[in-house]
């Protein structure tokens, strides 16, 4: 089985508890990530956004208050569950909910004044081809907004995240039928880009400036791009 086989695979099975799973790995600090995310945007009401390997939709949702009824935004994942619980939660249908490859977008160039994303870079097989595929569907003068999970540099936070990942994360998994699932997290950290070297691709994608910003010790980031 390819790796993207095998991260599609582990992202549908684990799509009917992905939002508790979340809330619980996070403390529900997830949500408030989120929220600090689409400020980070800038997007105007009325506008055109995307959010890229958008799960359960919960960036997508908050976009889409935020563009409000005369903007339009997309959610895009290429796991079929996910997307099947993002549509439940859609109750007014306020996105457009699309199965598609972050690698290769069905998007015509400069379609977005804003793009997000929460998780899923590190999930991706080629970090420089997805940074570059925001980049072309980016308008000039948009942003988007990465976040993701991240090894801490400094060490105490370090050995927390690994206490936390090998103790409670694998306790949650267990208890939910998804230990191997979840025994993916640790090793995706391990090979995981550093917010510097997410700059430096970023800029090699073509965006004109980028900042990332750690956040719980390092143990997460946001990356803001433009």
């Amino acid at each position: 089985m390819s790796e993207r086989s095998e991260i599609l695979r582990i992202f549908n099975a684990i799509a009917p508890v992905y939002d508790r799973l979340n809330d619980q790995m996070s403390f529900g600090l997830h949500r408030v990530w989120k929220k600090m995310a689409v400020a980070w945007t800038e997007c105007p009401a009325g506008g055109t956004a995307l959010d890229l390997c958008c799960g359960t939709g919960d960036l997508a949702l908050l976009l889409a208050r935020r563009v409000g009824p005369k903007g339009q935004v997309y959610g895009v994942d290429f796991a079929a569950a996910q997307l099947e619980q993002a549509r439940r939660r859609d109750r007014q249908g306020r996105v457009q909910w699309m199965e598609a490859d972050a690698l290769a977008l069905p998007f015509a160039g400069g379609s977005f004044d804003a793009i997000t994303q929460s998780f899923g870079l590190r999930n991706v097989v080629d970090i420089p081809a997805c940074l570059q595929q925001m980049r072309r569907v980016l308008k000039a003068g948009g942003r988007a907004v990465i976040l993701d999970l991240h090894r801490p540099a400094d060490e105490r936070w370090r050995a927390f995240q690994q206490w936390y990942l090998s103790e409670r994360v694998t306790d949650l998994g267990r208890e939910m039928g998804l230990t191997a699932e979840y025994a993916y997290i640790a090793p995706s950290l391990e090979r995981f880009v550093s917010g510097e070297e997410q700059e430096a691709l970023a800029l090699a994608a073509g965006f004109k400036q980028a900042r990332h910003y750690p956040l719980v010790g390092g143990a997460v980031g946001v990356l803001v791009a433009g």
